[in-house]
């Protein structure tokens, strides 16, 4: 046999390759018998503000750890739309494959969930769907519907997504708005919630699979260890706190504790207590990026007005309303978030209306009853003070500068000295600061208070 130059050097290019592929052919088969790690995440119940702090942690765990999929497992009836618009966000923007397992609903804020995934799995009997938008009405009260502006809002958001995921517009927006029909699927005046076997037919789900190992089966996952994420302490108690109901009691934990603050001398328990329910409120709804710097300062400036209220400026005026008014606009605008409705914006502030309304009434009740209570006698002073003691009522010659009036000569803030007939007596004002010179009246005589008005000025 002859050997030409060229088919040595040849030969030698080829062994050459096969040399310098080898390490890397090891390596890719070492690396393919190295089970993957998929995170399972359930999403199930109510969907609210506090699940989605959840799902992003997750996301970034299982980025961090280079994991094959982040599996969502979803049954649940639906929630908050802003909720799930967060958790849609969310999933578009991972890194890491993303895999919708619907065992056994995906209905309405989950059906956005679902369709946000990169893969759609589907048990036996599932259904995906029926996300026309509601506003929830008072306990026991059925669901209002909302404005052609939400709905439009909903059914856009539900058609960019099925877009960004190749899936059928048409099919996603018919599930929001019942004006959406579909020849041969859906009928005009009727929303859409499509079956298992449906959304096969239709392109929505990419499979069927019974078991979450199952679907990594058929997803080429086969064998992948499967870590099982579930909320932790903190995210539970953000969910606690952001819970409609809890958030209402807060508010008016805080305002019944600032309102007793306000007609009680100095500062105790009731203050700290409605501070502290205050701050809880906030920072629930500071985690899940309802609440910003804003909202906190518009609170912190209106805690701050009331403390001036209480301390430095005596009566009540314009610090004590200003105060009152920016705690009202923090709280109401530390529970509206990005695409929230009008219908929505007006059940929030009837919301903290009707909580401030509670607390204004409980404190009314509390403050009446708290001589009787046990806890309450030993806070109120009732023994009487007599005369062989040592304690002497006011002069009753006080009582004859009623209705009579006079000069400052110092400046009543709101104490001070008038000059009445030649005599100089020691009063206080109604709350308002009168500088020297001017002339006042005597409207009552409380005690030992000669309590005067100012009438005109004087030069």
């Amino acid at each position: 046999m002859v050997y030409t130059a060229r088919s040595i050097f040849t030969s030698l290019l080829l062994a050459s390759a096969l040399i310098c592929a080898a390490p890397g052919a090891i390596a890719q088969d070492k690396a393919q018998d190295k089970p993957r790690v998929v995170y399972v995440a359930p999403i199930e119940g109510i969907i609210d503000l506090g699940l989605a702090p959840f799902v992003k942690r997750v996301l970034d765990d299982a980025t961090a750890a280079g994991a094959g999929a982040v599996v969502l497992e979803i049954n649940t009836f639906g929630g908050r739309v802003d909720a799930a618009v967060q958790i849609r966000d969310a999933l578009l923007d991972s890194r890491v494959k993303t895999i919708a397992f619907v065992n056994k609903r995906a209905i309405s804020a989950g059906a956005l969930i679902g369709l946000a995934a990169e893969h759609i799995v589907m048990t036996s009997g599932g259904t995906i769907g029926a996300a026309a938008p509601v506003l929830a009405g008072a306990p026991g009260a059925g669901s209002q519907p909302v404005s052609e502006k939400t709905v439009s809002y909903v059914r856009k958001e539900f058609r960019a997504t099925a877009e960004s995921r190749k899936r059928p517009a048409l099919v996603a927006e018919a599930m929001v708005d019942a004006d959406v029909a579909i020849r041969g699927l859906i009928d005009k005046g009727k929303l859409l919630t499509l079956t298992t076997d449906e959304a096969l037919k239709h392109k929505v789900a990419d499979f069927r699979a019974e078991t979450i190992e199952d679907a990594l089966k058929q997803l080429g996952l086969a064998g992948a260890e499967i870590r099982r994420a579930g909320p932790n302490w903190a995210e539970n108690v953000v969910r606690f706190l952001t819970h409609p109901v809890v958030s209402s009691l807060l508010i008016s934990v805080a305002m019944l504790g600032i309102i007793i603050e306000l007609r009680t001398p100095g500062f105790g328990i009731p203050g700290a207590l409605g501070v502290s329910s205050l701050a809880l409120f906030l920072w629930g709804h500071w985690l899940v990026q309802l609440a910003g710097w804003e909202e906190l300062m518009l609170a912190l400036v209106g805690v701050v007005l009331l403390m001036l209220e209480v301390f430095v400026i005596p009566g009540f005026g314009i610090a004590g309303i200003l105060g009152i008014v920016a705690i009202f606009g923090g709280l109401v605008l530390s529970m509206l978030g990005p695409g929230d409705t009008a219908q929505f914006i007006v059940e929030t502030v009837t919301r903290v209306v009707f909580a401030l309304l509670f607390a204004l009434l409980a404190s009314l009740l509390l403050l009446r009853l708290l001589p009787r209570l046990p806890f309450g006698a030993r806070l109120i002073l009732k023994r009487g003070l007599s005369s062989a003691q040592g304690y002497a009522s006011a002069p009753e010659s006080d009582a004859l500068w009623l209705g009579k009036t006079g000069r400052t000569t110092t400046p009543l803030h709101p104490s001070g000295i008038v000059e009445i007939e030649g005599h100089r007596l020691d009063v206080v004002s109604e709350g308002d600061l009168i500088e020297p010179g001017q002339q006042v009246e005597v409207i009552r005589v409380d005690g030992n208070r000669i309590v005067v008005r100012q009438t005109t000025k004087t030069t």
